[in-house]
């Protein structure tokens, strides 16, 4: 049998269209792999993994295997699917805000719009800035006034350079004229071993409210849009300042991945977010649901990053300063 060029052209598309095709019907016929850009044990790890145990049991009770891959502020995960993971919906990342920053804050060829596949959104943080029970500062205004009379000693640990609690102690310093020291570690686990083990004065994250509410720790600001439930008598940076810093965050995975997939992703996990022992954990480490649709992520994405260079430009913390 012999075929003209163009037909030969024709069938060599189609096999690759044929193929694509037939692993969407499959999909997921292998275990897949959410990367948690985090260290173990924290609020995000434990978010990530009920998530990820929900999204298996959305798909059919499939494997989702949760793979932690620390440093950058959050933006290992979104960097490693930019630059190294296969477009085939076996390969997942979470996505905090401050994988649009990476690009500000050194030098890469990632780009976070373009090189990534923005699947949904899922939750956003209730920060805080908290301090020991024993600490001198019963109030937030304590803290800032003992912060300007001794510049550069009240020193704050956060989960690391980059992160949106950096940016926001960073912006907060320059709002009141304090220049803070910061420690950053690797995750929310290791801060709230520094605090206790007086490393730090203070901690921002999600509050450690079994802590808090033990008694060793109190917080002295919350983040979010409104007061939180468990701490209704502290005030908000939004009552503060007018800043909200919740952070939203999603799943996402390499850039060129099949619709069909992404849309049974998205379906999936939609469906995750509404089963009740992830929902238990959520409110258990401090979030709330955050939906975003593909689309909605992508338009979020795209606006974060432009906003995340004026940000990073106006605290003095681009690349070269």
């Amino acid at each position: 049998m012999f075929l003209t060029a163009a037909a030969g052209l024709a069938l060599g598309a189609a096999i690759p269209r044929q193929a694509l095709a037939q692993a969407a019907a499959s999909y997921p016929d292998r275990p897949i792999s959410m990367i948690c850009p985090w260290t173990p044990g924290g609020p995000t790890d434990a978010a990530v993994r009920a998530l990820s145990d929900a999204l298996g049991r959305a798909l059919g009770n499939k494997r989702v295997v949760v793979e932690n891959k620390p440093g950058a502020g959050g933006a290992l995960g979104g960097q490693y699917l930019g630059q190294s993971a296969k477009p085939d919906g076996y390969t997942l990342s979470q996505i905090p805000l401050g994988v649009f920053r990476l690009p500000y804050l050194t030098k890469t060829t990632f780009n976070p719009v373009t090189d990534l596949t923005y699947i949904i959104g899922v939750a956003g943080y209730n920060f805080g800035l908290s301090v020991r029970a024993d600490s001198p500062w019963k109030t937030w205004q304590e803290f800032i006034t003992a912060a300007k009379a001794k510049p550069a000693t009240i020193r704050y640990g956060s989960p690391g350079i980059g992160t949106s609690l950096h940016i926001t102690m960073e912006d907060i310093g320059l709002r009141e004229g304090i220049k803070w020291v910061h420690v950053p570690y690797k995750g929310t686990a290791q801060t709230t071993a520094a605090i206790l083990g007086n490393e730090v004065d203070a901690i921002v994250g999600s509050p450690p409210w079994g802590l808090i509410e033990g008694g060793r720790l109190r917080v002295l600001s919350t983040w979010s849009l409104n007061r939180a439930k468990e701490s209704p008598n502290v005030p908000t940076l939004k009552e503060i300042y007018g800043i909200v810093a919740n952070s939203p965050w999603g799943i996402a995975g390499p850039k060129g991945m099949d619709p069909k997939i992404v849309q049974i992703l998205h379906d999936a996990i939609r469906k995750a977010m509404d089963d009740p022992v992830y929902q238990q954990q959520l409110q258990k480490v401090g979030m709330e649901p955050y939906y975003m649709s593909s689309e909605a992520f992508l338009e979020f994405a795209r606006k974060s990053f432009a906003a995340e260079k004026e940000v990073v430009e106006r605290l003095g913390l681009a690349k070269g300063n």
